[in-house]
C-alpha cells in the first residue's frame, strides 16, 4: 500500500476514534475515567483509615489504588488519543498526569510499603489533584489535536511531571516520618497509627531514594528542555531549573554534611510544596 495512503488511513482512524470518544455519543468519556479514578482513590483512603482505626493492616487500600490506577490510564489514553501527544496541556491534564505518576510510584515501592500506611497518606493527595483537575474549566471538552509534536518537548514535559510523582511520594514519606517522630516523642506507642507505620530507618531510606529518583527524572526533563526548539515556555524551563538546582543542593548538603531525619523530612515536604508553583508558569 502506498505510504501516503496508509498514513491517511491511520490519520482517519485516529480522528474517527477521537470523534467517537469526544463526540455527541461519547462525550465526557475521559472525564468519567477521571471521576471513577478519584472515587476509587477516595474509597482506598477511607479503607486505609478504617484499618488504621482498627489497628490492623489491610490490602484493600492497595487494591482500590490499583483500580484507580487503571482508570487513570484510561483517562490518559483517551486524552492522548485526542491530542495525538502526551496529554500535558493545561493545569487539568498536568494534575491528572501528576496523580497518575504519584499512584505509579506508590504501587512500585514494594510490597512492604504497599500494605502500610503509605496508601492512607497517598490517596488523599491523589484525590486532591484529580478533584482540582475536574473543576469546571480545567479540562477542555473537545481537546484539539497537537500539530507536529516535537520529541524533545514531549520528553521534557513527560519526564518533568513524572519526576514530580517521585518527589511527591518522597514528600508523603516525609510527612509519615514527621508523624512517626511525633508519635515516638509523645510515647503513643500503642496506637493503631504507630503500629501501621514502617520502621524509621526504612522510611528515611525510602524517602531519600525517591528524592534521588525524582532528581534523576527531572534532570532528563531539564536536558530535553534545553534541546527542544525555543517556541516560548522559557519561564517554565527556568522554573524547572530552579527546582532542579534546589533539590540537587539539598541532596548534596545531606550527602556531604549530613542532615537529621527530621530536617530531611521537613525540607523534602517544603521543597515539594514550593516547587508546585512551577505549574503556575505552564
Amino acid at each position: 500500500m502506498d505510504g501516503r495512503l496508509w498514513g491517511g488511513v491511520r490519520a482517519s482512524s485516529h480522528s474517527g476514534l477521537a470523534r467517537t470518544l469526544f463526540g455527541r455519543q461519547g462525550r465526557g468519556v475521559d472525564r468519567w475515567f477521571l471521576i471513577i479514578a478519584t472515587a476509587l482513590a477516595a474509597v482506598g483512603g477511607v479503607a486505609g483509615m478504617w484499618s488504621v482505626h482498627k489497628g490492623v493492616r489491610s490490602r484493600w487500600t492497595v487494591i482500590w489504588m490499583i483500580a484507580a490506577f487503571g482508570a487513570q490510564i484510561g483517562f490518559l489514553s483517551v486524552r492522548g488519543e485526542a491530542r495525538g501527544a502526551c496529554p500535558l496541556i493545561g493545569l487539568g491534564e498536568i494534575l491528572a498526569f501528576l496523580a497518575w505518576s504519584l499512584t505509579f510510584f506508590y504501587l512500585a515501592v514494594g510490597p512492604a510499603y504497599r500494605i502500610s500506611l503509605l496508601g492512607v497518606f497517598t490517596a488523599p493527595v491523589v484525590v486532591i489533584f484529580q478533584s482540582v483537575a475536574l473543576l469546571p474549566g480545567q479540562l477542555m471538552a473537545n481537546p484539539p489535536r497537537v500539530p507536529g509534536t516535537d520529541p524533545w518537548h514531549e520528553t521534557h514535559a513527560a519526564m518533568s511531571v513524572l519526576s514530580y510523582g517521585a518527589l511527591a511520594l518522597a514528600a508523603v514519606a516525609g510527612v509519615m516520618f514527621l508523624v512517626l517522630d511525633r508519635q515516638l516523642k509523645d510515647h503513643h506507642l500503642q496506637s493503631g497509627l504507630f503500629r501501621n507505620l514502617p520502621p524509621v530507618r526504612e522510611l528515611l531510606m525510602s524517602m531519600v531514594r525517591l528524592l534521588w529518583l525524582g532528581v534523576a527524572l527531572l534532570s532528563i526533563g531539564v536536558f530535553a528542555g534545553f534541546m527542544m526548539p525555543r517556541q516560548g515556555g522559557t519561564a517554565h524551563l527556568i522554573a524547572a531549573c530552579v527546582v532542579w538546582a534546589s533539590y540537587v543542593g539539598f541532596l548534596a548538603i545531606k550527602q556531604v554534611r549530613g542532615l537529621t531525619g527530621r530536617r530531611t523530612a521537613t525540607v523534602a515536604v517544603l521543597l515539594f510544596v514550593l516547587s508546585l508553583s512551577v505549574f503556575a508558569l505552564v
